[in-house]
């Protein structure tokens, strides 16, 4: 019995040893592999987007590792499933550190995103989000120009303001003397695209028309009348896919025959709103489908279908730009996890130039967006149609 006893003893205590080593010190690297955190909204409302972006990060981190890993060490991909919540986005963060990982791809949501990044701008954490594009994702107070950059955070996607901007000046390209913005305003994102295309249209000298509404709203009825009555040839819509299909069916049910323009985050609503509501409609990309067969062909290979959306691609470039900047540190042989290692991860993520990725050609500006065009898609018979770089 005391036998026994002693072996149950002896067990427990290697089962609480191994637990602190799996802590908060946990191994960023066992010296065959290197672990990076995915945080993805993978359930849940938007997880479109989430699935997208880490079925793409994960195809290229495994590409690479068949290509060998870095320096000859595999990267260990630990992933957790934010539900695009806040709070769960910040728990998994935490679980990562206690995991290991020396580095974070996520998350990507825009809200989901800045809970993690006020977390890993405390701790260092090298950090990049394929898709959140609000501009205080790497910018502590956007309105102040003296405001702090999260030097430790970055993004494969281009901000807010930058696709509202581009879309107002698409509007007056085509010749719009009137336009509407129609936007979810509790939401970050919806709101920065939203706030911004209203600005340009000022500058630009085109009136526009800005109707709100509260999350979880499905009935648009009333601010659809006011911009029916104000006589806009376009309205701006920045919403997620199933706010986008709402609104566009029942602008249409109002006899309303306004153009539509979108950002970022229309890509794949062909499959929330019927082809002919959608005819004509405009929105800015990240990517657009068809123009990488490379990276569209692994991936189907892969995942058994096509990418869907720009996301797939945003989220392997989001890894392809870590894993760069990985290299630099291990090349210099640092210790993964050490606070000299995230900081020189860091420090060549910030100082990359040129890198050809599938969305573009990848340098940082001195707030750690991403500097590329913006591609112009226009939904033509029910399809994603490429129109230009704009």
């Amino acid at each position: 019995m005391k036998k026994i006893l002693c072996f149950v003893l002896a067990a427990a205590m290697a089962l609480s040893l191994a637990a602190c080593g799996n802590g908060s010190n946990g191994n960023a690297s066992d010296g065959n592999t290197i672990k990076v955190g995915v945080i993805a909204n993978t359930t849940g409302d938007s997880s479109q987007y989430g699935i997208a972006v880490s079925q793409g990060a994960k195809l290229y981190i495994k590409q690479l590792n068949e290509e060998g890993g870095i320096n000859g060490k595999q990267i260990e991909v630990v992933e957790y499933d934010d539900k695009g919540a806040t709070a769960d986005a910040v728990n998994a963060y935490e679980r990562m550190k206690s995991d290991g990982v020396t580095a974070v791809i996520g998350a990507v949501l825009t809200n989901t995103t800045l809970a993690v990044a006020d977390k890993t701008y405390e701790d260092n954490m090298p950090q990049i989000t394929a898709s959140a594009t609000a501009a205080s994702v790497t910018v502590l107070d956007p309105t102040d120009e003296n405001s702090d950059i999260r030097t430790n955070v970055f993004r494969a996607c281009f901000i807010d303001p930058f696709q509202g901007e581009k879309m107002a000046e698409y509007a007056q390209k085509l010749g719009a003397t009137k336009c509407a913005v129609l936007y979810d305003s509790g939401n970050d994102y919806a709101k920065g695209v939203g706030d911004a295309f209203a600005a340009k249209c000022e500058e630009l000298g085109i009136e526009c028309t800005i109707e709100g509404y509260a999350t979880g709203d499905k009935d648009f009825k009333a601010q659809l009348t006011n911009i029916k009555a104000s006589g806009a040839e376009y309205i701006m819509c920045p919403n997620y896919l199933e706010d986008v299909g709402l609104i566009v069916r029942q602008a249409r049910e109002q006899g309303i025959t306004a153009g539509f323009l979108g950002g970022d985050g229309w890509s794949g609503v062909t499959a929330y709103a019927s082809a002919e509501d959608l005819e004509g409609s405009y929105f800015c990309s990240g990517y657009a489908l068809g123009s990488n067969a490379e990276f569209e062909e692994a991936y189907a290979a892969e995942y058994k279908e096509a990418p869907k959306q720009m996301f797939e691609a945003l989220g392997y470039d989001a890894a392809l730009l870590m894993c760069n900047a990985l290299k630099s540190a291990e090349e210099q042989g640092l210790e993964a996890g050490s606070d000299e290692y995230k900081q020189a991860v860091i420090d060549a993520m910030k100082a990359t130039n040129g890198l050809e990725g599938v969305t573009g050609t990848f340098s940082f500006d001195d707030q750690n967006n991403p500097i590329k065009s913006a591609s112009i898609l226009q939904i033509q018979g029910g399809e994603e149609v490429f129109v230009e770089n704009f």
